[in-house]
Order: structure tokens, then sequence, then C-alpha cells
């Protein structure tokens, strides 16, 4: 990757030597001459581009090495940024004699260091003795900036980093592209960790996990923090698509989880069978959106084919999941009934689903049309991987996508009749659940508002009665809804106030529920109605100062660490009241309606 980068650095030089005098020059020859070395550059830039990319398409570099009988599908790492190396030890040392007035060489041992600390960074390992390195050194920069760096005067520095993905190189002399930069390789190191981790154990899966949402919470903190990113890798829309890309793998993580623990326990029930589809469904839709941000204008040329190819065969591939454990549930005949109920999105067109459920041969029928789906999203997902050249060589996937489709296959064949002449049904669409995973941060709920940083009054339960109108309030947001307004007069004027963010639905946790769920539950209450319990903010959450140090986790044990201090311009400027992000509290969507 290095050699590759300096190969791209010298001719992107040569590129813009050549630009300026075909420019410049008047003479038609030299224009001509100009022309042709033009051409023969890029076409060299493109050749060591291509190159670049089969690197950072090569996920099986990153897989884990153990293969057992269960194989999985790979994950998506991140390279790190390469950089040059730089020397602080004059412009310090100058310094600390001009504005500190003391002999700067006597710091040469303790500069030296910090040096060798850099270079040492560079080529972290894959492990916690990498994470530790790069943590180090992104601690030492807080100390660096706050002593030697002031905000009136630039020390002349250079900071060289390669782009990610591409190559290209940038070069500033702001010390915040250097903390970005470590920052990055921070959230980069941890997807290699996580998709190295061996996803046929619990533990292993619980590991990859938290790589990954780790991975994407330094992510989200680069992208929330850090302004005019030089470099594309480091600019909004790709941070934002980087983030996406680490909460699907969590995503499917989990539903590897859940699979294992129903495999290990043998539990072939309805109910587990019904949480696998709606896991899987929800999965799916988590890959359609990083699918979406990787076909944004700016996105598109940038991203690896091989990533997009790779999305779009979990889009598919989890979606046919979805619609054959549905089939599976169908097939039992005991309990599908009242395990179907709230499974589908909206409703069905033919007859009501209970007495459909009922009726043994339109259950078989309804499962062979979920089996239908099935077989066709496994065959779309192998025609996409047919397509990309770089997974010819991935065995793991391949064997991953055959082995579905042949289960799909063979239970297809199980259900089809030769005397089976009726019209085959319309299979309906799955409602996506994502089953709760038992952790402390994520019990609490989105970090938006449930943080220690905001004060929010007791819980309050407000019963919304039955009524031939409508609710009489407007909602907006996601995880968790907010309501935005109360009409005058409607039944939600009597308890609930503007500024409400719903946490249950009669018992039912909604801190982490869509728009969509929410207003489902409030809209399908029964005939006693619905018992909502709402929680209001007391004031807006207090941000933490960039030069406030939070403790992190050193391979040495130096105790508090520091954040960035980062763009002063961006800080000052940005608004008090800004909810802080969290790791998984992703936009879905963000509509406002009145119910």
């Amino acid at each position: 990757r290095a050699r590759i980068n300096q190969q791209i650095n010298k001719e992107m030089r040569m590129r813009a030597g050549a630009e300026n005098l075909f420019r410049a020059t008047t003479n038609t020859k030299v224009k001509e001459t100009v022309a042709l070395e033009l051409s023969y550059v890029n076409s060299s830039l493109q050749l060591l581009k291509e190159e670049l990319e089969d690197l950072n398409s090569n996920v099986e570099v990153y897989q884990t090495e153990r293969s057992g009988h269960r194989r999985t599908a790979p994950m998506i790492p991140l390279g790190l940024k390469e950089t040059k190396e730089a020397d602080f030890t004059a412009p310090i040392q100058d310094f600390i004699c001009q504005h500190y007035g003391e002999d700067g060489s006597l710091y040469r041992e303790e500069i030296r260091e910090l040096m060798d600390l850099r270079q040492a960074m560079r080529t972290p390992s894959r492990n916690q003795t990498g994470l530790d390195l790069l943590m180090e050194y992104y601690n030492q920069l807080y100390y660096l900036d706050q002593r030697f760096f002031p905000p009136h005067r630039n020390l002349g520095v250079h900071f060289h980093w390669y782009d990610s993905l591409t190559g290209v190189p940038s070069c500033q002399r702001a010390l915040a592209f250097e903390k970005g930069s470590v920052l990055f390789n921070l959230g980069a190191l941890y997807t290699q960790i996580g998709a190295r981790q061996d996803r046929t154990t619990a533990a292993g899966i619980q590991r990859a996990i938290d790589a990954f949402q780790r991975a994407a919470g330094a992510l989200n903190y680069l992208k929330e923090n850090f302004s005019n990113a030089p470099s594309l890798d480091m600019s909004g829309p790709a941070l934002c698509m980087l983030v996406r890309l680490m909460v699907a793998q969590v995503q499917e993580c989990a539903f590897e989880s859940l699979a294992l623990g129903g495999a290990r326990d043998g539990d072939a029930s309805s109910t587990s069978s019904l949480r696998l589809a709606q896991e899987a469904a929800r999965v799916s839709d988590v890959y359609l959106l990083v699918q979406q941000s990787m076909s944004q204008p700016l996105m598109k040329d940038y991203v690896p084919f091989s990533w997009t190819s790779m999305v779009q065969v979990k889009v598919e591939h989890f979606r046919a999941l979805s619609h054959y454990f549905a089939a599976v549930v169908l097939y039992v005949s005991e309990e599908a009934e009242k395990a179907f109920v709230h499974f589908y999105v909206g409703a069905r067109a033919g007859p009501p689903l209970g007495r459909l459920l009922r009726d043994s041969q339109q259950r078989r029928k309804l499962g062979k049309a979920h089996l239908r789906h099935a077989v066709m999203r496994h065959e779309e997902a192998m025609r996409l991987h047919g397509v990309c050249k770089s997974f010819r060589k991935m065995d793991i996937l391949q064997d991953v996508l055959a082995a579905t489709h042949k289960r799909s296959l063979d239970k297809y064949s199980e259900l089809d009749r030769e005397d089976d002449f009726d019209p085959t049904l319309e299979a309906p669409e799955i409602r996506r659940k994502s089953a709760p995973r038992h952790s402390l941060r994520l019990k609490h709920g989105p970090l938006s508002v449930f943080c220690g940083h905001t004060r929010r009054g007791p819980a309050r339960s407000v019963c919304l009665p039955r009524t031939e109108g409508g609710l009489g309030l407007t909602l907006r947001g996601d995880s968790p809804v907010l309501v935005a307004g109360v009409a005058a007069g409607g039944c939600a004027e009597a308890g609930l106030r503007e500024g409400d963010y719903i946490v249950s639905v009669d018992g039912r946790d909604c801190k982490w529920a869509k728009h969509a769920e929410v207003v489902s539950l409030l809209q399908n209450r029964d005939v006693k109605g619905a018992r909502v319990a709402v929680v209001a903010l007391l004031s807006f959450p207090v941000r933490q100062n960039a030069d406030q140090r939070p403790t992190s986790r050193s391979a040495k044990g130096r105790g508090p660490a520091s954040f960035l201090n980062w763009n002063r311009k961006k800080r000052e400027g940005a608004r008090t009241h800004r909810r802080p992000g969290s790791t998984l509290n992703l936009p879905f969507g963000d509509t406002g309606a009145t119910y």
C-alpha cells in the first residue's frame, strides 16, 4: 500500500507539472508532446488506482483463518491511511526557546520519544496493542496542541496523509488533520479486528459486535467534529456511509448471534423462526441504506466496486433468509396463527390472515409463496456475486450463498406438488424487528436523550382512549419519537405535552422504536385505549468541553487521555442545544406528521 501511494503521489505531481506547461506554452509541438505525456500519466494513474482498489477490496486478507463446518459471510474492513515521515524536532525546540525562554535542546530526548511513537503508530498490529499504540499517540497530540501549536502561529510542520481508498495524497499544516487521521485509523483498525473474529462462536460474535460498534463510534465522532477535510475518505458523505456500513455489520452479527443461539439450544419453534425472519429483514433494510449512501453522486465513483457488490449481495441474501424463515413457521401448523400477529407490514390482500392460517392448504400456499421469493432472492444474490470479478476467488461467500440457496430450494420442493394448479399467493412484506441486545448502553436508550448530560423529569403514564377522531398530536423523529405538538380538544391534550419523548406504549419499550412503529401501536390500540409512558427534558444536554480529557485505556497505564481539540470555529459557531450523536442512532427518517 505504501509503495502504491508513493507512485500515485509521483504520477500526480508529474501530471500537475504537465498541465501547467500545457496551459503556459503556445508552441503547437510542445502542446502535442505534453498532451501525449498527460495521456500516459493518466493511464498510469488509472492502473495504480485499480491496483490499490484490488488491495482494498481483498477483504479475505482481514478475515479469520479458522473455518469450521458453519461458515459465515465475510465482513468489509477499512484499510488504514498511510502517512509520510514528519519531524517535529526543530520546530518544537525553536518554539520552546522563543515562547518559554528555555533551551530547546534540553528536551531532545522527549521529542525523540514522540517521533518514535509516531513512527510506530504508522504500522500498528491488528490487536489491542495496536489500538493502544494509536490511542497513546492520539493522547499525546492533545498535549502537543496545548503546549506547542498556538492558534495564531504556524510552526511550519507539514502532515502528509494518503486517502484510504484511492491513495490520493493530502497535506495540511494544521494539527487537527493529524488528529483526525489518527482517529480514522483507530476506527479502521477496529473494523479489521472485527472482521478477523471467529463468528462461529458466541464469544467471537460479541467481540465482533464490540469492535464494529467502536469503529462506528470513532467514525461518527470524526464526522461530527471534523470540518473541511482535505481528503475524500474523511468527508461528511464518506464518513456517514462508513458509519452506516459498520452499523449494518453490527446488525448482521446480531442476526448470527440469534441464529447461533437457536441452533445451540435446538430451538426450532415458530417464535424463534419468526424472530430470525424479522431480524433478517432488519439486516436487509440496514444494508439497503448503506447501498443508498454508496449511490450518492460523490460516493458512486469513489467506493470500490467490490464493496458496492458485497452490500447488494447482502441486501438480497438477508431478504431471502427472512422469507425462508417465514415459510418455516408456516410449515409448523400448531403455533402459526398466534405467532404471525403483527408480522406483516400493512394489510395484505385476500382473506383475513387468521382464517388463512387456520386452513392448512392456504397456509401451505402462503409458505410456498415465501419460499418462491426466497429462491428468487438467493438467485439474485448469486448473480450479483458472479458479476464482481474479485468475488470469484472468495470461496467463503460463494459457499454461504450456495448453501442457503440449496436449503430454500429443498424446502420448496417439499411443498411443491405436481397436481397443484391453484394460483400462487403473493408473499407480503415482512415487518422488520431487531432482537434486543442486552447491553447497558443499549437498554437505557439512545444517547441523544438518555445520557448523564441531560436532566429529565420523572416518567409519566398517560392513557389515550380510543375515539372516532384522531389522536390530536404531531409526532416527529425516531429513537425515541418526539411529541412535536398537541392539538387543542384532542384526546392527547389531557396528559401529553409538546417536547415529551415516548418511551413505551402498553408496556412495550419504544426507546429505540422508529416513527412508523410507534404510530402503528397508537393507531391499533384496543377499546380500553393505550397506556403511553413519556419523559421530558428539563434542560438541553451539556456537551463536553473539548479541553476536558476523558479517561482511556492505555497500554502503559498512563491514566487520563484526551479527545481532540477540534476546529474552534465550528465548535464556537455550533448551537449549544445540538443533540450529541450516538453510535447506533442513525437518521433512518425524521418525518413529522399529525395523527
